[in-house]
């Protein structure tokens, strides 16, 4: 091949109790890229599109640039040219995993147009490169779950160490992405840096209890176990009308509900699609009873990562 378009979808990050650890992805929305081999060497950003002006084209500074340079000289092809279009399909800064999608999406089809001399799982430190220029840490809870599909947990980052886990079948996320805009580095840097026993304790269990039900197809643990008593408190404050968001997607019969990665997006789990929309419509109906507008998603889990189009 010569030419090739590929879609990495949005996913959802710490899952609640899970900050920096668990991650999943979603159907959509997410981004596409259209990669062209080209005779010369390089790399050039034809086009980005859906962006408003906003991201670089500057190879280095750009998250789907910089994943397929560090992949190229990894596999001793640093010569190989592409011309890259960009199409986002997401907000920027809507904690759906905007900057993942993208490298994931440019990493994933440089290494099919290469002959795919690496596994999925082998691309996953150069698409976390990306994740490195856009917010100057290279963590792995969003390009890990849009690389490779389904529910992840990321153990370790020293050695990396992923784990996938399955999902009950008839799981879905409802995510409402609200029209603002929480920047990830301010929403890091509002978070403890010292957390007390009781809450590390709490938090243990409700991440054992999500995984526990993820494995059991228990609904119920599930539920139960969607609880963050570390970040959400604090990042919440960033998010206006949080409090009522949650509660109408609870009492629309959600099994929880929280932030998505660093926000404003909120995601909520539920047992059925119907009641997934249920849930999406009264989380939107909450924003706009303040006047905020906002998108709505429902999905299964997507268990595929990437897809060539």
């Amino acid at each position: 091949m010569e030419s090739i378009r590929v879609y990495a979808p949005a996913t959802v990050a710490n899952v609640a109790c899970g900050f920096d650890i668990f991650g999943f992805a979603v159907n959509r929305p997410g981004d596409e890229v259209v990669l062209t081999k080209k005779l010369t060497p390089g790399i050039v950003i034809k086009e980005i599109t859906g962006d408003e002006g906003r991201l670089p084209k500057e190879v280095a500074k750009n998250t789907a640039g910089i994943a397929i340079l560090k992949y190229l000289e990894f596999i001793g092809q640093p010569d190989q040219g592409f011309e890259l279009s960009l199409h986002k399909d997401m907000p920027l800064g809507s904690g759906l995993g905007s900057s993942a999608a993208s490298a994931v999406a440019g990493v994933f089809a440089a290494n099919e147009l290469m002959g795919k001399p690496l596994s999925q799982k082998e691309l996953l430190p150069f698409a976390m490169e990306g994740e490195r220029v856009a917010c100057g840490s290279a963590h792995a809870d969003n390009v890990g779950p849009s690389l490779l599909g389904g529910f992840v947990v990321i153990r370790s980052y020293d050695p990396l160490d992923i784990i996938q886990l399955p999902t009950p079948s008839d799981l879905y996320a409802s995510i409402v992405h609200p029209q603002i805009e929480v920047n990830t580095k301010d929403a890091r840097r509002i978070l403890e840096r010292e957390i007390t026993l009781g809450k590390t304790i709490t938090q243990m269990g409700n991440v054992a209890g999500l995984v526990a039900g993820l494995l059991t197809s228990d609904y119920d643990l599930i539920g139960r176990s969607l609880v963050d008593v570390i970040v959400e408190p604090a990042r919440s404050i960033l998010i206006p009308q949080f409090q009522e968001v949650k509660a109408a997607a609870l009492q629309a019969g959600a099994l929880g509900c929280s932030i998505s990665g660093s926000g404003p997006s909120l995601f909520a789990l539920s047992k059925g699609e119907e009641t997934a929309k249920l849930v999406a419509k009264a989380m939107s109906e909450a924003f706009n009873a303040v006047g905020i507008g906002s998108e709505a998603y429902v999905s299964q889990i997507n268990q595929q990562g990437p897809m060539i189009r």
